[in-house]
């Protein structure tokens, strides 16, 4: 960046700064002169005003008898003659008067009024007190013989107040010439300044850049000023060498970003068919095998091999190995944590490559260098910042990882991580169902088959007691009841059998309602009065399930329990939510024992709506009947 002194700007406000001044200096004088002309052409005009005033003063004078008002003219012209004095003497703004402010013309000034004071005045005063005519006569005379000197005085006032004014006159039109010649000269500086200064650096540069777009690039300016111009000049000159070099590596600069590009896709291909593949529902073998075949062949490596850790978080164990031999592999297998290469990349989650033939202290096994490899690397499979295994590759060439490489690595050690986590979890989510499922076929069971077979064992001691003693009346009582409870664990065989065929969708869950209720009235021979304010529901399959298991638990207990000899099931809103009510007339019991270990059918209700996002109330009195109430959420329905 040029100095302050050398900015185009400064030049350009200093020359225009000095005209101004100039041209300032010069209209002050022309005003100046102006005002004093338009001042000393009213002095000139009062001063030879004095002349005539003379005159008319030794008119009045030559005339001594009394005339009408002659005294009175007399005594005006001479207050007038001594005021045009005094105005000539200060000035008179407002005219403008001004006399010239010259030494001669003040001492003549005061010459004309020294005569006027000492000479005409007392001739003047003497006439007036003169008392006849012949007094008259000798003052007039008197003033006769004085006022050709006093006017003469007054004409070399009025000629040296004249010459001054021509003097203005001539130096007021020299003052205007000088400025028509300024104002040429100046034009012609200034159109020089800006043709030197702005027009042709503005040329070069438009000339260079038009040359520029012409691809050539050898243009150059001329840096003929340290200014705003020559610093533009410069760097159009920086830019121009610039291009001219950006030009001469374009080829290999587009040839880098090429591979480069090509790199990135390939590294993103590899990402997303490796994340592509792990997505898919495979073993955990599968998983691992897949993971290594496109690890292996996407980074050129000559062997690979994943190890997770076991079960008791202190050896890894290999899951998928290619290109190594069988005892690489077997020396291999009982690798601790924290061992070797691969332990510490295990303990610490950082990614390690090594060159064999300058083993780091870390490696104190030496199975990479026997199987002839010469680097040798190590990646942790992290899932949730745990680290759950590593996988190694090996080349038997010395090769370095990018840092591009290393990145990709990690982020694939990172996907096999989640990929083997999901895969763990969906195994426990199986597991889970499997034990809830059982769960629940040991509660139907318990509920209804265990307590079955242990009525049927207490009759079946009851009637070997009977036959002990040889009641035959009573053990033919008994064998009945034995018929009945088999009988009845049949019913509840084919009943579980039932629940656990029992599916619903959108469009059969009225039919499957319907099918429970038509299968109680045949069990029980109750006719179930059945009714509805709201359409039945539209759930899905799970949700439908449920509420079908729930009203057969209701009624199951009431053909086994209640005792009952009517049955209504019905459909009602309560505000935002769905009832289903089902209500017998039978025995009743407590509800606050329901909820005990004895009560299983209905803690299994209860569990059973709790899925669904429902609720079961049990409302009941001994003697007094039960009614269930099924409280669900506020289903599609698709009318009353």
């Amino acid at each position: 960046m040029p100095d302050s002194q050398q900015k185009l700007a400064n030049k350009i406000i200093g020359i225009l700064t000095v005209f101004f001044m100039v041209a300032l200096l010069a209209v002050g004088m022309t005003l100046l002169i102006s005002w004093k002309l338009e001042g000393g052409a009213a002095a000139i005009n009062d001063a030879g005003s004095l002349r005539m005033r003379s005159y008319r003063i030794g008119n009045l004078l030559q005339h001594p008898e009394p005339v009408s008002g002659q005294q009175a003219n007399l005594a005006g012209e001479i207050r007038e003659f001594e005021h045009i004095l005094a105005d000539l003497r200060r000035g008179d703004p407002l005219r403008p008067l001004a006399p010239p402010r010259d030494n001669r013309i003040s001492q003549q000034l005061e010459r004309v009024e020294q005569d006027w004071r000492e000479r005409i005045v007392p001739l003047l005063a003497d006439f007036d007190r003169a008392d006849d005519v012949e007094l008259q006569t000798r003052a007039f005379q008197s003033y006769q013989a004085s006022v050709r000197d006093f006017v003469a005085q007054i004409d070399s006032l009025v000629q040296a107040m004249e010459r001054n004014y021509a003097f203005n006159t001539n130096l007021l039109r020299t003052l205007q010439v000088g400025l028509i010649i300024l104002a040429v000269l100046g034009t012609l500086i200034l159109i020089r300044f800006f043709f030197v200064q702005v027009i042709r650096p503005v040329d070069l540069l438009h000339g260079g850049i038009k040359r520029m777009l012409g691809d050539d690039f050898s243009v150059r300016l001329p840096l003929e000023s340290r200014d705003e111009f020559g610093a533009l000049a410069s760097g159009f000159n920086q830019m121009v060498q610039h291009l001219q070099n950006l030009y001469a590596t374009l080829e290999e600069r587009v040839t880098s970003k090429t591979r480069t590009l090509a790199e990135r896709n390939q590294e993103l291909s590899v990402l997303y068919e490796t994340t592509a593949f792990l997505n898919e529902p495979v073993g955990l073998q599968d998983i691992c095998h897949g993971f290594r075949r496109r690890v292996r062949v996407a980074m050129g490596a000559d062997a690979c091999m994943i190890r997770l850790l076991g079960r008791d978080s202190e050896f890894m164990e290999p899951v998928s190995h290619e290109g190594l031999s069988a005892a690489f592999v077997a020396e291999e297998s009982s690798l601790r944590c924290g061992e070797c290469l691969c332990g510490a990349v295990l303990s610490s989650g950082q990614s390690q490559q090594i060159d064999t033939a300058n083993p780091p202290p870390l490696m104190c096994r030496e199975t990479c260098v026997r199987e002839g490899f010469r680097t040798a690397s190590a990646f942790s499979i992290v899932c949730q910042k745990q680290v759950v295994g590593v996988f190694n590759l090996y080349y038997r060439q010395e090769r370095q990882f990018s840092p591009q490489e290393m990145a990709l690595l990690d982020i694939l050690g990172k996907h096999l991580g989640v990929a083997i986590e999901n895969l763990r979890l969906r195994s426990r989510e199986k597991e889970a169902a499997v034990y809830e499922e059982r769960n629940l076929l040991a509660q139907e069971l318990h509920d209804s088959i265990a307590q079955g077979l242990a009525y049927l064992n207490i009759q079946t001691q009851l009637l070997q007691d009977s036959l002990r003693h040889e009641e035959t009346a009573e053990a033919q009582e008994v064998a009945e009841r034995i018929r009945n409870g088999v009988q009845e664990s049949y019913d509840d065989v084919r009943e579980l059998l039932v629940h656990f065929r029992t599916r619903a969708s959108h469009a059969d869950l009225e039919t499957a309602l319907m099918t429970v209720l038509q299968r109680f009235e045949v069990q029980t021979g109750m006719a179930v009065n059945f009714k509805r304010q709201v359409g039945l529901l539209q759930v899905a399959e799970d949700e439908g399930i449920q509420i079908i298991h729930i009203v057969q638990e209701a009624l199951s207990n009431i053909r086994k329990h209640a005792g009952a000899q009517h049955v209504a099931v019905r459909f009602e809103h309560e505000g935002a939510r769905i009832r289903i009510v089902i209500e017998d007339d039978g025995v009743g019991f407590a509800p606050e024992a329901s909820r005990s270990e004895d009560h299983v059918g209905l803690n299994i209700m209860r569990e059973r709506a709790a899925r669904i996002g429902g609720e079961v109330q049990i409302h009941s009195r001994v003697g007094e009947g039960t009614r269930i109430v099924l409280l669900l959420r506020h289903f599609s329905s698709p009318g009353a």
